[in-house]
C-alpha cells in the first residue's frame, strides 16, 4: 500500500529539507521511500541514513513543497537526528537499512523506531482529494501528456468546488498557478 505523505530529511549538516512522497509500507512494518535520481531527499537519506514520515491533513504543505512554498515549522525529532513537521498529526522516524539501487528509483528500506501521535485524523474531505491529486499531477507534469493532466484537473475540480476550504483553494491556487507557468514555458 502506498501512504501520501511529507518526508523530512537534513543533509550532513543539518539543513532539513521537505518533499511530498507517497511511501510504501511493506510486510513485517519496513517502509520504502522511492525518492527519483537525483534529489534531496536521496542524497540526505543516504548521507545520515535516517528520515522522518509526517502524516498531515493541511494539503498546503504538499501543494506549496510543489510549488516551492518549503518553509514550513518544524520541531526536533526524538530518537533521530532531523525534524518532523509541526503541523504533523503524527510522525514516524525512521532509520535506513537497505538499499536497493535503480538507475530512476532506487528503494530505500527503513524502519521505524519511534511513532507518535499529535492529533487524530478526522479523515480527508473531497477537496483535500482533489489537491492532493492534483500534486501528484503537478509533481509528474513532464511525464503526462496535457490531455490526461487537463482532463483529470477538471474531474478533481468537482470535489474541490463542493467541499472546499480556505486552505484547500490556496493549496489548489498555488498549483494551478505552476501549471499555467509550466504551460506557457
Amino acid at each position: 500500500m502506498i501512504q501520501e505523505t511529507i518526508v523530512t530529511t537534513i543533509d550532513d549538516v543539518g539543513k532539513p529539507h521537505i518533499a511530498p512522497m507517497g511511501v510504501h509500507l511493506q510486510a513485517g512494518g519496513g517502509i520504502a521511500i522511492l525518492p527519483f535520481k537525483p534529489s534531496l531527499t536521496l542524497s540526505n537519506l543516504l548521507a545520515t541514513r535516517a528520515a522522518v514520515i509526517n502524516y498531515c491533513d493541511d494539503v498546503r504543505i504538499f501543494a506549496g513543497c510543489l510549488t516551492g512554498r518549503r518553509d514550513w515549522p518544524l520541531s526536533p525529532a526524538e530518537k533521530i537526528k532531523g525534524y518532523f513537521l509541526s503541523a504533523a498529526l503524527a510522525h514516524a522516524e525512521l532509520e535506513l537499512r537497505q538499499v536497493e539501487d535503480d538507475p530512476v528509483r532506487p528503494r530505500l528500506i527503513c524502519i521505524p523506531i519511534h511513532n507518535v501521535n499529535h492529533a487524530p485524523f478526522q479523515g480527508f474531505n473531497r477537496a483535500q482529494h482533489s489537491v492532493l491529486e492534483a500534486a501528484i499531477l503537478v509533481s509528474r507534469l513532464g511525464r503526462l501528456p496535457w490531455d490526461k493532466i487537463n482532463s483529470e484537473l477538471e474531474y478533481l475540480r468537482i470535489g474541490l468546488e463542493k467541499t472546499a476550504g480556505e486552505r484547500e483553494w490556496q493549496a489548489w491556487s498555488w498549483l494551478m498557478e505552476l501549471i499555467e507557468h509550466y504551460r506557457s514555458n
